[in-house]
């Protein structure tokens, strides 16, 4: 990473900005040109899971090259500033890369689909029918690489803002 001042050096830290982080962009190779997809998701145990319908552009792509890259960010705002160049955004992201796989086994994909609703939606017990269990596509990604950066927040502003941790302690 270019400015190391700005590195989330505490690797503890880089699950949780995918935890609190509401979208994810997909980064996919398609021959010679890039293919991004933002997607809701949820992590767990260094998996990003992804549902999706069973078709299109982003499965077709992923069945020829596995291989992917993600990005996503929280705590974003923006720093006003007298002048336009001294403008800027606070942020906290992170960017992996990992291999994508369809699952297949429908216990995986009731949890993959209760970790998602319980990111966006919260507590509950969800029931999914089986022929929808069947027809949806899950999609994992088994990360193998994270890096985070954090712009415009102090270290213990980063750690406050993913872990809730009151200031001070």
């Amino acid at each position: 990473m270019r400015r190391q001042d700005k590195e989330i050096a505490d690797s503890t830290l880089l699950p949780a900005v995918l935890e609190d982080a509401f979208v994810c962009r997909i980064g996919l190779a398609d021959g010679d040109w890039p293919y991004l997809v933002p997607m809701n998701f949820a992590y767990a145990d260094g998996h990003v899971y992804l549902h999706s319908a069973g078709e299109g552009k982003k499965i077709e792509i992923l069945k020829r090259n596995n291989r992917v890259c993600f990005e996503a960010e929280t705590g974003l705002a923006l720093v006003r500033a007298e002048r336009a160049c001294d403008f800027g955004t606070r942020y906290v992201s992170i960017i992996g890369t990992g291999i994508a796989s369809f699952v297949t086994d429908l216990a995986e994909k009731s949890r993959a689909l209760d970790l998602l609703m319980e990111k966006y939606a919260g507590g509950g017990s969800w029931l999914y029918p089986p022929a929808a269990l069947r027809a949806v596509t899950v999609i994992r990604i088994d990360v193998e690489t994270l890096t985070g950066k954090a712009s415009g927040y102090t270290e213990e502003e980063v750690r406050r803002l993913l872990t809730g941790e009151p200031e001070g302690s």
